[in-house]
This record gives C-alpha cells, sequence and structure tokens, in this order.
C-alpha cells in the first residue's frame, strides 16, 4: 500500500471512530460536563473541531499554493509554541461552550471529511516531501494529516475509558 494511501485509511477509520461513537449515545449524554475539567463530549469535539481549523488551512494552503490562512486566536497564543498549550485551550474551551453540539457536530464533521478530500487531492510527492512547502519549515505536508490522526486518538483514548467509568458508576448506583 502507497504511503498516502495507509495515511488516508487510518484517518478515515479515526473518522469512524468517532462517528460510532457519536451514534452510540445520546445528545443529553455528549452535552452532559462528565468528563475532567467538567468538560462533555461536545466539548472534546469542539476542541477537536478547533484544532482541526488549523490542519485544514495547512491543506488548503497546500492544494492553493499559497500561505495558509489560519483561524483568528488572541495574538498572545501561540499555537505553533512547543509545550502544552493550556491557556489557548482554555480560551478555545470558552469560545465554544455556548454553541448547540448540532453545530459543533456539523462542523467537526464537515472539517474532517475535507481533510480527506484535500487529502487525495494532493499528489503522494507533494504529501511526502519536506520541503515541498516552506512554511512548513522542512516538514512534510503528511505530517498535518497524522498530526490529526494522532490528537483525535489521544482524545478517544482518554474518553473511551472515562465513558466506561461512568457507566459503570451509573449501572452500580442503579442496583
Amino acid at each position: 500500500m502507497r504511503m498516502k494511501a495507509h495515511i488516508l485509511a487510518a484517518l478515515r477509520e479515526q473518522f469512524d471512530s468517532w462517528e460510532n461513537l457519536v451514534a452510540s449515545l445520546s445528545e443529553a449524554q455528549i452535552t452532559a460536563p462528565q468528563l475532567a475539567d467538567s468538560w462533555s463530549i461536545k466539548d472534546v469535539f469542539a476542541h477537536l473541531l478547533a484544532w482541526q481549523q488549523r490542519s485544514n488551512a495547512r491543506m488548503e494552503a497546500a492544494l492553493n499554493h499559497r500561505e495558509p490562512e489560519f483561524p483568528h486566536w488572541p495574538a498572545e497564543f501561540d499555537p505553533e509554541e512547543a509545550g502544552e498549550p493550556d491557556q489557548l485551550n482554555t480560551w478555545l474551551y470558552a469560545s465554544y461552550r455556548d454553541q448547540p453540539w448540532p453545530q459543533v457536530y456539523g462542523e467537526w464533521r464537515a472539517g474532517f471529511l475535507r481533510l480527506l478530500e484535500v487529502g487525495e487531492t494532493i499528489a503522494e510527492k507533494e504529501l511526502l516531501d519536506a520541503g515541498e512547502y516552506p512554511w512548513l519549515e522542512g516538514h512534510p505536508l503528511a505530517g498535518v494529516l497524522l498530526a490529526t490522526y494522532d490528537h483525535h486518538q489521544e482524545h478517544l483514548d482518554i474518553l473511551l475509558p472515562c465513558l466506561q467509568q461512568h457507566q459503570l458508576a451509573k449501572a452500580e448506583s442503579s442496583n
């Protein structure tokens, strides 16, 4: 299997995992603050959506042979700075907190599908060549797709045990 096809297949599997999660839960379960820091599953989707916008900006830039046009986040938060972006994530949480679940989910879904669509359009050589896009500072564009996969998997790995524990606690309290 070619590398591009492998990366896109992994991303599609990741997308399907999140879609299956949504299909298994009610809107009340998705919007209830049952995770760490009183986040809901909706808040996790909003977080992923916000960061996904940066990935999509890079992919669109590559597709259109231009510099990326990133979402407008406050200047004091540098998402390119190494380390944990806790303050930025707090700001993102506050920015999306009041948006309704259907809107967050719809934007996340459309953004993820667009990422896959653009990934399919870009030639494998352009995805894998570390020098293809100067604004990536020596990194291949495929890294954008891989980082999206990793970010979603990181949150899924945290979310699933929390949901299982919550369901166990709920089942024990009803007995």
